[in-house]
């Protein structure tokens, strides 16, 4: 998992370097006419932040054999995550520019985009880790307890990540 996470931390990585890049050379940045609000993001930002924190709380049930509790506490991490990928659609679908209006609207939309994409792999393995959560059986811990862990390891990433085009986005531009 450390190795896929240092995979998608290039991916994001390049990503960033193209944003500030061409941040450096164009004079006026974003571009004329590109008014973002800052509520729905800030909002986005609350929910996401949220959801690591139900998940880690989940995780630490695992660990403690409260099956009940993880799968709880994973489903609100699942429906956060699904509130905020709506919040998200909505961003993508009311921006008054597109993805071909200029430099700023292609790496806008690719990076908004990009971070869907792996939230929604990450509530397809919240899903999976539902799965793999079975009732602790004479087995110290419960079975799926390192894929819970992996799985908690890349949604805590994909929020990092999220924070960080929250603040160079939304917030400095």
């Amino acid at each position: 998992m450390v190795l896929f996470l240092a995979s998608e931390l290039m991916l994001f990585g390049s990503l960033f370097a193209a944003y500030f890049f061409l941040r450096a050379l164009t004079p006026v940045w974003p571009p004329e006419g590109v008014e973002l609000e800052m509520i729905s993001p800030t909002v986005a930002t609350v929910v996401l932040t949220a959801s690591s924190f139900t998940l880690l709380i989940g995780l630490r049930g695992l660990e403690r054999g409260q099956v009940g509790r993880f799968r709880a506490l994973v489903v609100w991490t699942f429906v956060l995550g699904a509130v905020f990928l709506g919040i998200k659609v909505y961003e993508l679908s009311a921006a008054p520019f597109g993805i071909s209006s200029h430099a700023y609207g292609s790496l806008w939309f690719t990076m908004l985009s990009f971070h869907a994409l792996h939230l929604s792999a990450g509530m397809v393995l919240l899903l999976v880790m539902l799965l793999r959560a079975a009732p602790p059986s004479s087995e110290a811990r419960p079975t799926g307890h390192e894929t819970a862990q992996a799985v908690g390891y890349y949604w805590h990433f994909v929020d990092v990540v999220w924070l960080a085009i929250y603040t160079t986005v939304f917030l400095v531009r």
